[in-house]
């Protein structure tokens, strides 16, 4: 991937997406000892930065493929952002949802127009669900956060963020499935100035600090954390980025994360969800490592179930 393919990339998801804006505080500054500036990703549509890789997944596909649909596995942001997308595209969404997935999410996607297809909550049953779709329907594919023209798509934050301010020195994600975290790697390099990429992950899940330090993609036996949409494993695309061009992954607890939530929405008076609060957390965990730079934080999504706020 050359800089200029990735601009073209950007351009042509353009007209589907908002261009997000970046907040920043005097206060929040003070308080992690860096400058620190908010891409908000919580004002994309559909709450959530899925919206770009997801866009640019359906665009890429071919008139005939389009015509058949397209279908994922999800029980959040992607789901919703697939269904929005292909809604804008004319292009029919099959989403496969476990049967664990909250109403609201359900409500969520067909209120974007996808239907949904109802499962039982393990990933196996999530994969069949999907793949008897493939077969019955001829609708394609399309991973979560391990798809290179999602991953590709989910990047485009950071290039904005540097077209912005090209004088940053470290951008900070949250991670999960890997995907927003290798396109932003991948971003960071083609389009930073020597910009370092981490990123911010429950202790709760501690699979890519793991896959990381191992060189092998690692799994979880459990998951228990309040940053939900953190809960999936790094995949076969977005992890060689990760090795590439990420310089560290920086485990936080679940106090810390509550805390950072906290503050974005008492300080920044915008709504995140938890998962995004993980970026900032890893920050504030490790002032030493931002002193006195121009850190960029990856605000990945605002869409909370306000029956279930942790505070």
């Amino acid at each position: 991937m050359t800089r200029s393919e990735y601009k073209g990339i950007h351009e042509k998801i353009k007209p589907y997406i908002h261009h997000t804006p970046v907040m920043t505080s005097h206060l929040l500054n003070e308080i992690a000892g860096c400058e620190l500036f908010f891409k908000c990703e919580n004002f994309q549509k559909m709450g959530a930065f899925k919206m770009r890789g997801a866009t640019n997944a359906i665009l890429n596909l071919s008139d005939d493929q389009r015509m058949k649909g397209v279908v994922t596995h999800s029980s959040g942001n992607f789901a919703q952002a697939l269904s929005l997308a292909s809604r804008g595209l004319g292009v029919k969404a099959y989403i496969v949802m476990p049967d664990s997935a909250p109403q609201v999410k359900i409500d969520a996607v067909k209120g974007y127009g996808g239907e949904v297809i109802m499962c039982p909550s393990t990933l196996k049953d999530r994969e069949e669900s999907a793949n008897r779709i493939v077969a019955e329907k001829g609708a394609t594919f399309i991973h979560p956060s391990d798809d290179l023209d999602v991953i590709h798509g989910q990047g485009t934050a950071t290039i904005e963020l540097l077209e912005e301010y090209p004088d940053i020195q470290a951008v900070v994600t949250p991670v999960g499935g890997g995907g927003l975290l290798g396109g932003t790697a991948l971003a960071a390099h083609l389009f930073g100035n020597n910009v370092e990429v981490y990123a911010g992950e429950p202790e709760a899940c501690d699979d890519a600090k793991r896959s990381l330090n191992s060189g092998v993609i690692e799994s979880n036996e459990s998951a228990n954390t309040i940053a939900d949409g953190l809960k999936t494993m790094l995949g076969e695309y977005n992890f060689p980025l990760i090795q590439s061009y990420v310089t560290d992954i920086f485990l936080v607890s679940e106090q810390e994360i509550l805390e950072a939530m906290k503050l974005i929405w008492t300080r920044l008076k915008i709504v995140c969800e938890p998962s995004s609060a993980v970026a900032f957390a890893a920050v504030l965990r490790n002032k030493e490592v931002f002193k006195g730079k121009k850190v960029g934080i990856i605000i990945s999504g605002g869409n909370v179930d306000l029956e279930k706020l942790p505070f």
